[in-house]
């Protein structure tokens, strides 16, 4: 009988190592990041049997199931997708599971791109659910509650966090939301003296100001040019606006001709902003606008340096003489460029 009692303690000692073991060894077959996808539903045989598809070898599903009522995992696994990493123990596995630690994906809304672009980078996003693919832009406005409004400028540029299961329109709920608080708080920050009459004009304006400079520094300079133009009755003549009133026309290169093409959004022809914005305006360009800088400035033009800046000044003969400065600099460079590639350039042997 001590005989028994003993063997059953050694066979029981080494059942606890064996699992403890078990439990807190790196899981064999994983040699690189894979991803475990648990659905609504999934029992822990069937969330076993997904993880020995993916090739986690180790431990019998005995073990798994005693940890898992150890760890209070067992019937309480999240639905969600789950980083399998090399080195990751069964208690790590567990854990994520039981804690929902769900792969968080990334998707970046670009400063100064149009909905259209916006669509077109969420119809490549493979993660998420597609639900406007079949919409029509208003269709799309009247899903995320807003129907008659234009999309245009909506959806405030950042960086968004979803996870699998989430959809493009779950995406741009937060996105216009995320818009209309930085809306809200650039207005209600704006100059005293703003010729600006409502939050929309705030936006239209932003999104041209954005399109105009990519330099943050420069944005309230920019911002000021375009005040001040509206407040004496001057026309913006901003080339994005006409880009964007040509749409699909636009093949890149702006033409005289298009200059005098009148369209809704032509600033050349038509005086005031434009009837909606032009793209998706940052937070930086709907701050820099709502409080313009005024130094007198009513022209700026490229300085043509490849620093994206830009020179300003207060009268056209000024202005004419930085367009003088920056057409001799884009020639120079042009040159250059065609020199350095048929071998004549300085840089070459």
């Amino acid at each position: 009988m001590l005989l028994l009692v003993l063997l059953a303690a050694l066979a029981g000692f080494w059942a606890w190592q064996r699992y403890q073991a078990f439990a807190g060894i790196p899981v064999h077959g994983i040699e690189a990041p894979a991803a475990l996808l648990v659905e609504r539903g999934d029992s822990l045989p069937v969330v076993l049997a997904k993880l020995r598809a993916l090739g986690v070898r180790g431990g019998h599903e005995a073990e798994w199931r005693l940890l898992a009522r150890e760890m209070g995992a067992a019937g309480r696994l999240q639905v969600g997708e789950y980083a399998i990493d090399p080195g990751m123990t069964p208690r790590d596995i567990l854990a994520a599971l039981r804690d929902g630690r769900v792969v968080r994906h990334a998707f970046a809304i670009i400063p100064g791109r149009t909905f259209r672009e916006l669509r077109a980078a969420l119809a490549r996003e493979s993660l998420l659910e597609q639900e406007i693919e079949d919409l029509d832009d208003g269709a799309v406005m009247a899903a995320l509650g807003q129907p008659g409004q234009h999309p245009e400028g909506r959806f405030l540029p950042e960086t968004y966090h979803y996870t699998r299961g989430d959809s493009d329109l779950d995406l741009l709920r937060r996105a216009h939301a995320a818009m209309q608080e930085a809306l809200d708080a650039a207005w209600a920050t704006r100059s005293d003296d703003s010729v600006l009459g409502s939050p929309d004009e705030l936006l239209t304006l932003a999104s041209i100001v954005e399109k105009e400079s990519g330099i943050a520094s420069e944005r309230p300079r920019v911002a000021g040019v375009f005040e001040r133009r509206l407040r004496i009755g001057m026309k913006l003549q901003t080339d994005p606006t006409v880009i964007y009133g040509l749409g699909s026309a636009y093949d890149g290169n702006i033409r005289r001709r298009d200059l005098d093409t009148d369209t809704p959004y032509n600033t050349y022809t038509r005086g005031g902003l434009p009837p909606t914005p032009i793209a998706m305006p940052s937070a930086g360009a709907l701050e820099a606008t709502a409080n313009p800088i005024d130094d007198g400035a009513l022209y700026f033009v490229a300085l043509g340096d490849g620093s994206g800046r830009h020179a300003f000044s207060r009268t056209l003969a000024e202005h004419n003489a930085a367009v003088v400065r920056y057409l001799r600099r884009y020639r120079a460079a042009r040159e250059a460029d065609a020199g350095t590639a048929a071998g004549t350039g300085p840089e070459s042997p």
